[in-house]
């Protein structure tokens, strides 16, 4: 492990569904594998919703992931560009800096889908955040 800490930043639009449950799975594993002091954690919006859509909210909750609490934010390239990788949801159009690894999921939004299709969305979203765990910390 480095000096510095790896930086995960998880982005979309609205910051209300797909970069929500990904940063809260990272928060999830990174607890799990012990590496509160290793991994930063960002996650944000272009152009970030008033709200995290209620259907995310309700697909978490029955993993006990409570995201009633959170507040869609706005992220500048700026705090991207200091991330060690950033997952793009298949929304967004950022231009980051060349040492930024930048991965595209190409997710469906959630957004007014039928709760089976949320979760299917958030089962993806979880293994995702897993296989980047597994790649960049071993």
């Amino acid at each position: 492990m480095t000096d510095t800490p790896l930086k995960f930043g998880f982005v979309c639009v609205q910051n209300a569904g797909r970069s929500q449950m990904s940063a809260a799975f990272a928060e999830r594993e990174r607890t799990r594998r012990g590496l509160e002091n290793e991994v930063e954690i960002l996650t944000g919006g272009t152009d970030p919703a008033d709200e995290v859509h209620p259907e995310v909210v309700e697909a978490m909750q029955e993993l006990d992931i409570d995201l009633g609490d959170r507040v869609p934010q706005a992220v500048s390239d700026e705090e991207l560009n200091s991330c060690t990788v950033v997952a793009t949801m298949g929304c967004s159009t950022l231009e980051l800096d060349a040492d930024v690894a930048v991965r595209d999921w190409a997710l469906d939004d959630p957004h007014g889908q039928s709760v089976e299709r949320v979760r299917e969305i958030r089962d993806e979203i979880e293994g995702r955040v897993v296989d980047l765990f597994d790649e960049y910390t071993g």
